[in-house]
């Protein structure tokens, strides 16, 4: 059976794929080709809704969206839902991580403290509609590292790992991110849905 995933984004898109390989592989995950709709929700769900919907509507297969990001508490959630236009409208990945360095720069460590936020919507042919979230937290390292993922994965240093052995999330391996990120975390939640399909 085949799903759509309402991204242009192909990291987003291939990592997806491995993450339903995992626990539906009977699910052929597909990407969109359609027209891009406007993002003008105020949270992740919302904006999850609105890719999943024009998705829907233009290929007449079941679709789910992502929406997510990086929220920094002392930033008072910001990015959130303007992670990927952080530093302009261009969706420049590096300047958006740099900007994001370079506000926190006089931050100290206990107050670095953040989380990626994942919301999976799933929008039915017939109009059905559902949302999960995911939460991966963390904080923030002062500089990148690890060249094993995207956006802000080189600054995201996950909670969990043992004293003085901490990676950030672009220096997990692919099975480790794709086991314990928020979109994985997002992804669990969503498995029954995916069932009822």
């Amino acid at each position: 059976m085949r799903v759509v995933l309402a991204t242009h984004n192909p990291h987003k898109v291939a990592e997806f794929q491995q993450i339903v390989a995992m626990t539906r592989p009977d699910l052929e995950v597909v990407g969109y080709d359609g027209p891009e709709p406007v993002e003008d929700g105020v949270t992740f769900a919302e904006n999850a809704l609105i890719k999943a919907r024009a998705a829907a509507r233009y290929t007449g297969l079941a679709a789910f969206a992502d929406d997510s990001g990086i929220c920094v508490d002392v930033l008072g959630g910001a990015p959130g839902i303007f992670s990927a236009y952080w530093a302009g409208q261009k969706k420049d990945a590096a300047a958006n991580l740099e900007l994001l360095l370079d506000q926190l720069a006089d931050i100290a460590d206990p107050h670095r403290t953040a989380q990626f936020v994942s919301t999976i919507a799933l929008v039915t042919p017939g109009g059905e509609e559902h949302t999960v979230a995911g939460v991966w937290p963390g904080r923030l390292a002062r500089t990148r590292a690890g060249e094993n993922g995207f956006g802000y994965d080189p600054i995201f240093i996950p909670d969990g790992q043992p004293a003085g052995a901490e990676r950030t999330a672009a220096e997990f391996s692919g099975e480790e991110k794709q086991s314990q990120s928020h979109r994985a975390r997002a992804f669990q939640a969503f498995i029954p849905l995916l069932k009822t399909l």
